[in-house]
């Protein structure tokens, strides 16, 4: 039994990876500050004896760092990822993304914590040349904030594992979806068209190409990871073998919901500043580990409506 502190422990994936980890026997601390993290999500993990949620803040590095003690492996989940509205708010990325995994690094250190799984994020490889896009491949001119706070908490973790004797599992995951999604466009597209199903805007041109993960598999592929990667720095993309359009996606909501809107377009290849059209990531590495995902893209975009269907309270969260 290994006891695991998750970062955004009350949120979409780190209230998934939470309930796996119960499940497998271990010992959960969850920290979350409670801003896009839902106690709803964790109202099964609250009545576990081996689960415990602190309340509290990434920038509060005194309480951070006195709630790691005790621990085995954290998983930094927790970070801001309203990638659309960065340009809005030039501070939230590096305080909530990069000056928090400093503080989360430093608690390790003080606490004697070695292992950090680290949520990054296809978007360090901003508009990519190569596709479907390696591990390996060289890092373009970063095209957003949030993309660039991930790639700087990315080389502090590789400077704790140099200087610290850290080991560092860094995934670098595509868009993920599934049971608990609340931010994201199926949410979004969801939620437009129980408002009004006759029209839908849509940013863009919905040409744009993008993979998605379903989260069930994200957890499993990160588990694998941490089964089977060495010590050191570990780069892992996470994500299918395969793309598909806005559109897709919009068709596969709408056929879900029965509703048959007048798509609107804002016109240009990019939803917004940063937007990249393409994002495909090369999985073979996590692969070659034995994981595969289990669901297809339209597979996961049919279960997030079922599920955001079956919880219409999110929407009264926003």
């Amino acid at each position: 039994m290994a006891r695991y502190f998750i970062t955004g422990g009350a949120g979409f994936i780190g209230s998934n990876l939470a309930d796996r980890l119960l499940a497998d026997g271990h010992q959960v601390t969850a920290y979350d500050n409670l801003s896009t993290g839902q106690t709803g999500f964790i109202e099964g993990a609250l009545n576990h004896p081996a689960y415990k949620l602190v309340e509290g803040d990434l920038l509060d590095e005194a309480r951070v760092g006195d709630a790691l003690k005790g621990h085995d492996f954290v998983f930094h989940l927790a970070a801001n990822a309203d990638v659309r509205f960065g340009t809005n708010h030039t501070r939230r990325d590096l305080e909530q993304n990069t000056i928090a995994t400093y503080n989360v690094l430093e608690g390790m250190r003080l606490a004697g914590i070695k292992r950090i799984g680290f949520s990054s994020t296809g978007s360090v490889y901003g508009e990519a040349d190569v596709f479907p896009t390696p591990e390996n491949a060289p890092f373009p001119v970063q095209t957003s904030l949030y993309g660039a706070s991930k790639a700087a908490g990315e080389g502090l973790i590789q400077a704790y594992v140099t200087g610290f004797g850290f080991t560092g599992y860094i995934f670098r995951f595509v868009s993920i979806l599934g049971e608990r999604y609340s931010h994201g466009h199926v949410f979004d597209f969801y939620k437009a068209l129980k408002d009004d199903p006759t029209k839908l805007r849509v940013l863009g041109n919905g040409k744009q190409r993008k993979s998605y993960l379903y989260v069930g598999d994200c957890v499993d592929a990160i588990l694998t990871v941490v089964a089977n990667a060495t010590a050191g720095v570990n780069v892992y993309n996470l994500g299918t073998d395969a793309y598909c359009e806005v559109n897709d996606s919009i068709g596969w909501i709408c056929a879900k919901m029965g509703v048959t809107p007048e798509r609107q377009y804002t016109g240009g290849e990019r939803g917004w500043i940063g937007d990249s059209p393409f994002i495909f990531l090369d999985t073979k590495k996590v692969r070659f580990l034995g994981w595969s995902p289990k669901l297809t893209i339209r597979q996961g975009v049919e279960k997030t409506v079922d599920y955001l269907a079956a919880n219409p309270w999110l929407f009264e969260k926003r």
